[in-house]
């Protein structure tokens, strides 16, 4: 039984209070004096005994209460001691002022690989080998800077704090022991917070759909991958999305832009340096991301500006996983998925000897092409009116919300920049207009608003061609919005066939196939072959007006207006190599039916 006796505080009062349970012959385990109490701790005491000598100790002057206790309170603060040192999982080691260990926890007994009861009692010296900054520490009391030390033959970064008795001596330190993998899940933590999976890549286009369900896949496979996409198309955010979706999402994800560091400091960064490697190293070197990253994985952005000679230095860790710092001499390993990105052709870099051959094959084992937004021309209006959202927000000013105007301008626009142009169009226009309305002129964008500029003489060829770009532009800016060919005739006041026929011979190449949106082009066949000796040529029916034009002077090469664009016949390639009946037939051969729309 425990016992906490409360006392007047007076010199002697705690062996009389001893006397009491000796002359009872109750054996005492432990006494805690901290005035105004004093807690016993009597093992073969009751509780009958107890009731007795109460009755006793109540007797001894400065005694004024004796009551049961649960725990004395030195054998609590040792519990929870124990208990908190057990759950650090970096290790923790306390010595004495001689520099001989008193404490480790359990993580620190792992670490040393020695038995717990060898580590207790083991010279500080010995265990760490850096007998310089353990005098630094124990003999002066210095706080010494974060610096690596070797334990058990593995790297830590050792921190240490000096322990100062009453009178001002130094009465030892305690020493917590990192591991670089441990520091890089923390610093993996701050910085990757906010990242998310595949949720987090907005827009739902039939490219979009189909990128997610590969991406999905190749993130259970643990190899590397490699991204290609234009700029601002979001590789990044898709290396974050694999990287949640793989096994690896529990442990740390660093990015490093090979584009934005010089070699020396791109080599520092991804394989760390050693204990003097060059002028201003911090003190025992500095592990890199590479180390940090241990068990999860390491993006590589823009992986073809990397230099040649850390070419070498990656191919030789995709190899077998061991690197050396920069001015080390240890081989080191670690377990790390390499996901790179690149908006350059690397085939092309290959061939002009700016990258190699082999190093190629080690990234591109997985490969994800991401599609520009223009090949996702669905998706543009809801990030448009997710970004615009988002920008009312970080800027504080009511919400907002794009006139039709403005969100024809969106369609039509060729975003060379991708969704971050997009991003940056849309937060522009939300800080520079109060209006409740975002407008054309508010989005800034260059000549997108007006549509197609009319050709002029230096840039059109051929009246064919005019006419061809002139229904590839109608095509693409309608088509997002009318996504079929039946909405679309309806839009065009035009038949169905007739614009089927059209978006056939679109995306057979008459306009260029690339312009229309991929989820058009993939399900869209070749148009019929013309007869023999013929081509599909496109011109403008004759009206009254047209033919007196034509008989006043021949037709200049600016494109017709859009309602005039529309009409195909087949036309002879050669009229020396048709017959005088083929050309009365080319000349009478009927217009498509419904076509032009009528005004």
């Amino acid at each position: 039984m425990r016992l906490n006796v409360n006392i007047a505080d007076r010199v002697g009062i705690a062996q009389e209070i001893l006397a009491k349970l000796a002359k009872r012959e109750l054996n005492v385990s432990a006494v805690e004096v901290e005035p105004p109490h004093v807690y016993i701790e009597a093992p073969a005491l009751d509780a009958a005994g107890l009731d007795l000598l109460r009755s006793e100790l109540l007797q001894v002057a400065g005694v004024l209460s004796v009551d049961e206790l649960a725990m004395l309170p030195g054998a609590r603060r040792r519990l929870y001691l124990d208990a908190l040192l057990a759950s650090q999982e970096d290790p923790v080691l306390a010595v004495d002022g001689d520099g001989v260990v008193v404490v480790a926890n359990a993580a620190a007994v792992a670490a040393s690989r020695l038995p717990e009861a060898q580590l207790v009692g083991t010279s500080l010296k010995l265990l760490l080998g850096g007998a310089e900054w353990v005098d630094a520490l124990i003999g002066r009391g210095e706080r010494l800077p974060v610096s690596e030390v070797q334990v058990g033959g593995e790297p830590f970064l050792c921190e240490s704090v000096a322990l100062h008795d009453p009178a001002g001596g130094v009465a030892g330190a305690v020493l917590t022991l990192h591991a670089p993998h441990r520091i890089g899940e923390r610093l993996s933590a701050l910085q990757n917070f906010d990242a998310g999976g595949f949720e987090a890549i907005l827009g739902d286009s039939a490219p979009l759909r189909q990128l997610k369900a590969r991406a999905a896949r190749m993130a259970q496979v643990d190899a590397p991958l490699l991204i290609r996409g234009e700029t601002g198309t979001g590789k990044e955010l898709v290396a974050h999305a694999c990287h949640a979706g793989s096994r690896r999402r529990g442990q740390p994800f660093f990015t490093l832009n090979c584009a934005a560091l010089p070699e020396s400091l791109a080599e520092s960064e991804l394989f760390g340096y050693a204990h003097g490697a060059f002028t201003g190293a911090l003190r025992g070197g500095k592990p890199g991301l590479l180390e940090l990253a241990d068990g999860g994985t390491v993006f590589l952005d823009e992986v073809g500006e990397m230099s040649p000679y850390l070419q070498a230095k990656l191919l030789r860790f995709l190899n077998d996983g061991s690197f050396r710092r920069v001015g080390g001499d240890r081989e080191l390993k670690a377990n790390v998925r390499i996901i790179s990105a690149t908006h350059r052709s690397l085939e092309q870099m290959v061939a002009s000897g700016e990258f190699r051959q082999d190093l190629l094959f080690r990234l591109d084992v997985l490969q994800l092409q991401l599609p520009p937004l223009r090949d996702r021309a669905a998706d543009i209006l809801p990030l448009a009116e997710f970004f615009l959202a988002r920008a009312c927000a970080q800027t504080g000013r009511p919400k907002a919300r794009l006139s039709q105007a403005a969100r024809a301008a969106l369609l039509g626009n060729p975003w060379p920049g991708n969704v971050r142009q997009l991003q940056n169009v849309i937060f522009r226009a939300a800080t520079m207009s109060e209006a409740a309305v975002i407008d054309v002129d508010d989005l800034e964008l260059a000549g997108a608003a007006a549509g197609a500029q009319p050709p002029t003489s230096a840039t059109v060829g051929t009246l064919d061609e005019a006419v061809a770009a002139c229904e590839k532009a109608l095509l693409q800016q309608l088509y997002p919005q009318f996504p079929s060919t039946r909405r679309l005739a309806e839009r065009l006041g035009a038949s169905h066939s007739a614009i089927a026929q059209r978006l056939r011979n679109t995306a057979s190449g008459r306009p260029d196939r690339a312009h229309l949106p991929a989820q058009q082009a993939d399900h869209l066949v070749s148009p019929p072959a013309p007869p023999s000796g013929e081509v599909l040529s496109i011109r403008p029916r004759e009206t009254p007006s047209s033919s007196r034009s034509r008989q006043a002077g021949p037709r200049g090469p600016s494109c017709p207006a859009p309602s005039t664009c529309w009409r195909s016949t087949y036309a002879s390639v050669s009229s020396s190599s048709m017959n005088p009946a083929q050309r009365r037939s080319a000349r009478s051969a009927p217009t498509s039916a419904g076509w032009p729309p009528q005004q």
